[in-house]
């Protein structure tokens, strides 16, 4: 599954992965022994703890060098949903935060005000918004996001975001994408009931 999400990364014209790791961390040098994907450089950050979404952005802050714009794509997410649109909104709206939406699936948790503005995450804020969007958890984020963050805990960027949105409304800024297929993985019963319905396709 790893290796279609890269691919789908590199036709979005993503130059460089950095991949959180965990369970079986070696395996990763194992199976990638020089590092690199398709003739992307791939780096290897682990994670003793899981040190959910927040944490793990945090955790390879180090690594990030010049770069200043993130697309973070969690890695249980298996979709080909065009990741260019996200980047054009992006760069379009200049946010510190851009998330990928869909108008449907399951949780629709997400609301958008009548600007098309993220005005609430997980009914935290009580503002229901015209519309209520599923998060893709694939979404951009600028290096400055990063000083939101803490080293060494553990914590989603949902929260945050929430008090983003708190702070400055229209701060964390979404687009709807509802081409292509999108799917939760997360489980290994998850994974060979898609992975059948797909016919083997990975």
């Amino acid at each position: 599954m790893i290796t279609y999400a890269m691919d789908h990364l590199i036709s979005a014209g993503i130059e460089r992965f950095i991949i959180n790791t965990h369970y079986f961390a070696g395996s990763y040098n194992k199976v990638f022994p020089d590092r690199q994907w398709r003739g992307v450089p791939m780096i290897f950050r682990h994670e003793p703890v899981l040190l959910d979404t927040a944490g793990g952005i945090k955790n390879i802050e180090d690594l990030l060098a010049d770069d200043e714009t993130i697309l973070v794509y969690n890695g249980d997410t298996f979709t080909d949903l065009p990741l260019a649109h996200l980047i054009d909104e992006h760069y379009a709206k200049r946010k510190e935060v851009t998330l990928a939406l869909r108008s449907s699936g399951s949780p629709l948790n997400v609301n958008l005000n009548a600007e098309g503005e993220i005005c609430d995450l997980r009914h935290t804020l009580g503002d229901k918004g015209v519309t209520s969007c599923l998060f893709t958890g694939i979404y951009i984020v600028e290096k400055i996001f990063l000083r939101r963050l803490r080293a060494g805990r553990t914590e989603s960027v949902v929260p945050i975001f929430i008090s983003m949105i708190k702070e400055q409304p229209g701060s964390v800024a979404g687009i709807i994408i509802d081409e292509g297929r999108w799917y939760d993985i997360g489980s290994v019963a998850e994974y060979e009931k898609i992975n059948a319905m797909l016919g083997g396709q990975r």
